[in-house]
């Protein structure tokens, strides 16, 4: 698959009709679980990515070590991958730019890029510098644009809180964004307000005892993502398989593991 005809058949993939369903992964492994699982497309979740290396989430990773992971999940997988590159790794659009075009290089579908504590009139100039990277490199690069205002609870709760989703929203995609991704709120009828408003494919981030699939999609959702709650689910097994090996000598922790055999022969060639 050419990285045009991914990032085509990627940005497909988002309807409310049959909303696009990621796993998060954040290494070949868990990519290509994801994968053989069915999934129609991998997308990286930046925490689980910098946690398997030893970083600390939020921009400490660095480009360089967040491309290698990228271009090695390409290689393992043959569905679109969707790379979430934090704020940018750079300090400037030019330098966020030269992210974009390497993660391009790379194989990446699609990014996922936020705004968190920036001012939005600078992230707007951030994501004109993804777009304008990506085009230069011949990409139609999806460019999932977060906003936090809800995760971070910036603003007013209500509706100026969800005014400024909106606003920010507007400006986002102005600038160059495909798409909208808005943590920290699984609400329907909240959701279904930013769906309405936004002219774009709509994402959220779930978790347990959140709405399913299918009722994000019945309110407009585009796109329903596990972040970077499957890694921390995984090393939670490796936390209570250690703690009851210690405190008592027993293994209980460590059933329902995925067997041997099919895992590693995810790895045969």
């Amino acid at each position: 698959m050419t990285e045009i005809s991914a990032a085509r058949a990627f940005t497909a993939l988002h309807t409310a009709a049959a909303p696009l369903a990621l796993a998060n992964a954040w290494d070949v492994a868990s990519a290509r679980i994801v994968e053989a699982a069915g999934a129609p497309a991998v997308a990286t979740t930046s925490a689980g990515v910098a946690w398997s290396i030893g970083a600390p989430d939020g921009d400490a990773l660095g480009r360089a070590r967040a491309v290698e992971l990228v271009e090695r999940v390409v290689a393992a997988v043959g569905v679109p991958v969707s790379a979430d590159i934090e704020g940018g790794f750079g300090a400037s659009p030019e330098e966020v730019g030269e992210t974009v075009a390497a993660v391009v290089r790379a194989g990446a579908a699609g990014i996922n890029i936020e705004d968190g504590a920036r001012d939005p009139a600078a992230f707007a100039e951030r994501l004109a510098g993804a777009r304008a990277a990506a085009t230069a490199a011949g990409s139609e690069l999806y460019v999932n644009a977060r906003i936090d205002t809800f995760l971070a609870g910036l603003g007013e709760p209500g509706a100026a809180r969800l005014d400024e989703t909106l606003r920010r929203a507007r400006t986002y995609l102005a600038a160059g964004a495909s798409g909208i991704f808005v943590p920290g709120v699984t609400d329907l009828e909240v959701v279904a307000e930013l769906a309405r408003g936004i002219d774009a494919p709509l994402n959220v981030l779930v978790g347990p005892g959140d709405p399913s699939v299918a009722a994000f999609g019945a309110v407009g959702v585009a796109r329903v993502s596990l972040g970077s709650s499957v890694a921390a689910a995984a090393y939670a097994v490796a936390q209570r398989a250690t703690r009851e090996l210690l405190a008592t000598g027993t293994y209980a922790a460590t059933a329902g593991g995925v067997p041997y055999g099919e895992l590693n022969g995810l790895f045969a060639h």
